[in-house]
């Protein structure tokens, strides 16, 4: 009798060590909401700014992401781990931060963001698909969509689980260096193309509530919408400046997007650089609290732009702690600091202490964070898979990425006169000229955030240059002769049937590709001249925007804009020659002159060289 008490005690003893081990906010058969409570619950004030940092790569590593709880690492434009580094290089990295944020008392574990913005561009091989000017060209969603799914395979091939992407711009003026950044100055055309949103994240569940972020597994990656609000509408185009107008203005142009992207389970939204009428967007309370929080309902995060809260003084880190306080109360949940995060961890911490910033407003994005990283599976999939690197720059996206480039080209002119094209050349031609700064140089192709923040000319990565794909294509008999800036008489003497010119804007990205003139720099117009004043010649430009180019037109027989298409120039060969035919409508206005600029489809005045929409259009050629 004796025995059997001592066997129930010991059993008890034993459901009492398994209760222990057992946490609600670890089951994930748990409700959401009852595993955020719970986490929660557990936390401390340090552990709850610690998911509010977001720190850069070379400044991050797992002892720093365990001692400061640090919510997530990102790599800034060109951050890497090594240069040409492979998937797995990255991989190694990314779960080396995360073992250190799962040996923390609570094993919160940490989300790695990463600039993809058309591909995984910082990565070395990865697919290059067009920038989002080109998208916006091709007017096709879907296409858009499949973009977004094979960019969320090639991020999550280097471990990453999040990107800083889509841009959802409505740049009203092409003097702004992130012009390229945008689908179009049509709000209409922007908010088609938030379908990538559901090519990154996976589609919504039909019956989900309007607002809460959504991933559809470990093969896609969460997204921000940026730049919120209003970044493409500065005065001049001049960047991270002041959007003047009525909120009439701001709701129908620059905010529509943001409706559809909350509506597609959008995960976080990054806050502009830009003021609206004078007011920091960073510090712009009624806008992120009131109107997207509050009206919009939107129960992702909330995240700063790269030393964000910093310029919202000027000169910027002039007063960090004024900057913290602006900013956190404003609505921003994670600061994207990236360097100096001890100083916000203490500057954060000093202003809840003494009560400058509420428990209320840091629980607010806590939960929001907690929310975000268990609708990923986070606490489930914490360790980046290896299997998935198989998947960077594979022949299949490099494919689809030659798509996009074949529907992003816009056919500007086509032969002097009407009745006699150029378009589509002939591959039969004895001799043909290639000329031009951007015909062989697969960085110029590809443009800013691509290795490199800014950019970088040269075999920066691997692909497909135009000059290349133009000997792909042609009949083998075909001569074709490559000389980047000849000079007339060269041209003359060679009896060339006819020439390609490839030009254009050098790589670029935010501020330094600012311009107030939108001209192609030299040698771009002398090539252009030598070549088209002596050869019939079609003319492909190469830039982020439109430029000017009224003054160079009646030389040049045909015109194709280009865009910055990536790293799949085979797309461009097989529309000039006719195997498949130009589609492409302009996403923008284009302009005759600067001076009328900004003027943008449905000004009062409105006289552009070539109107928003227009694109002429080709049929395929059997057997060319």
């Amino acid at each position: 009798m004796g025995k059997a008490p001592l066997f129930l005690f010991g059993v008890l003893c034993l459901f009492c060590i398994a209760d222990a081990d057992y946490t609600i906010y670890k089951d994930p058969k748990q409700p959401l909401n009852k595993r955020i409570k719970d986490l929660m619950g557990k936390m401390t004030l340090e552990e709850k700014i610690g998911q509010m940092t977001q720190i850069e790569r070379s400044v991050a590593s797992a002892e720093v992401v365990k001692k400061y709880f640090i919510g997530s690492v990102l790599s800034g434009g060109g951050s890497v781990p090594a240069p040409q580094a492979s998937p797995e290089k990255w991989i190694d990295m990314v779960n080396d931060f995360q073992k250190g944020s799962l040996s923390t008392r609570l094993g919160i574990p940490t989300i790695y963001g990463i600039d993809a913005v058309h591909g995984n561009n910082n990565v070395y091989k990865a697919t290059i698909f067009p920038h989002n000017i080109g998208l916006g060209a091709t007017r096709d969603p879907q296409l858009v969509k499949k973009i977004g799914a094979a960019t969320a395979l090639e991020v999550r091939a280097t471990g990453i689980n999040y990107a800083f992407a889509p841009c959802i711009a409505v740049c009203r003026d092409p003097r702004w260096g992130r012009c390229y950044e945008s689908y179009s100055e049509d709000p209409m055309v922007v908010r088609s193309m938030t379908e990538i949103i559901s090519g990154l994240q996976g589609d919504i569940p039909a019956n989900s509530r309007k607002g809460v972020p959504y991933l559809g597994g470990q093969h896609k990656v969460i997204v921000s919408a940026k730049h919120y609000v209003g970044d493409g509408g500065t005065t001049h185009g001049i960047n991270e400046n002041n959007t003047v107008a009525s909120m009439h203005e701001l709701l129908s142009i620059h905010m529509p997007a943001y409706y559809d992207s909350i509506i597609k389970g959008v995960s976080t939204i990054m806050v502009s650089y830009s003021s609206f009428n004078g007011k920091k967007m960073h510090a712009n309370r009624d806008l992120i609290t009131g109107f997207l929080k509050k009206t919009q309902r939107f129960r992702g995060f909330v995240i700063s732009d790269w030393q964000g809260i910093d310029r919202i003084t000027s000169p910027p880190h002039a007063n960090y702690t004024y900057s913290i306080l602006a900013a956190v109360n404003a609505g921003i949940d994670m600061v994207m600091i990236p360097y100096n995060y001890t100083e916000f961890i203490d500057g954060l911490t000093f202003l809840v202490k003494n009560n400058f910033v509420s428990m209320t407003r840091i629980n607010d994005a806590v939960r929001r964070i907690l929310r975000v990283k268990f609708t990923m599976g986070l606490f489930e999939n914490p360790l980046a898979d290896y299997s998935m690197a198989k998947y960077l720059g594979i022949q299949e996206h490099r494919e689809l990425a030659r798509e996009a480039v074949r529907k992003s080209l816009v056919l500007l002119k086509n032969g002097k006169s009407a009745d006699k094209p150029l378009l589509p050349l002939s591959k039969t031609a004895p001799k043909i000229l290639v000329a031009g700064t951007h015909a062989d140089d697969i960085g110029n192709q590809c443009g800013g955030w691509t290795i490199e923040w800014q950019g970088k000319s040269g075999n920066t990565t691997a692909g497909t240059t135009i000059l290349t794909a133009v000997r792909n294509t042609v009949d083998p008999k075909t001569e074709v002769v490559f000389s980047q800036n000849p000079d007339s008489g060269y041209v003359k003497q060679n009896n060339f049937s006819y020439a390609i010119v490839v030009v254009g804007e050098l790589p670029y990205s935010e501020t330094m590709g600012d311009s107030l003139n939108l001209t192609l720099a030299e040698p771009s117009p002398t090539i252009i001249k030598n070549v088209c004043g002596t050869v019939k010649c079609v003319v492909v430009l190469v830039t982020g925007r439109p430029v000017v180019v009224q003054p160079l037109v009646d030389q040049i027989d045909a015109l194709v804009a280009a865009w910055l298409p990536g790293s799949e120039g085979q797309g461009v060969a097989d529309v000039l020659f006719g195997d498949y035919g130009f589609s492409g409508k302009l996403p923008h206005t284009w302009f005759k002159t600067v001076d009328q600029l900004p003027m943008n489809v449905g000004d009062r005045v409105y006289d552009p060289l070539y109107p928003f929409g227009y694109g002429l259009t080709t049929n395929p050629v059997k057997g060319n």
